[in-house]
């Protein structure tokens, strides 16, 4: 048990570590997002096992993931087309 918290817990790190020091495109910036709500998916699907109670808020879980999974994945389209890359200093809140 100790080995699988370890993993999830270096791997959740290293895809936090990937999103502040990766900042040149956002299709990077979504993916290190990506790996990391699935490790919480996977370190609440290993609770799951042991008790019942947290399957639902698995389910819950995995369903925001692929919102959040499409709702990038048109962001990084819109932004390509607009601005013809996906690079992060290109985007402004500010403009429309």
């Amino acid at each position: 048990m100790m080995h699988t918290y370890f993993t999830t817990t270096s791997a959740f790190l290293l895809s936090l570590l990937g999103i502040s020091t990766n900042r040149t495109h956002l299709m990077s910036m979504l993916l290190c997002m990506e790996s990391m709500t699935l490790i919480l998916f996977l370190s609440m699907a290993t609770a799951s096992i042991n008790n019942t109670n947290t399957t639902l808020i698995t389910m819950i879980m995995i369903a925001m993931s692929a919102c959040e999974a499409s709702a990038g994945l048109t962001l990084v389209t819109i932004t390509t087309q607009k601005n013809t890359n996906d690079h992060v200093k290109n985007l402004n809140l500010l403009k429309c």
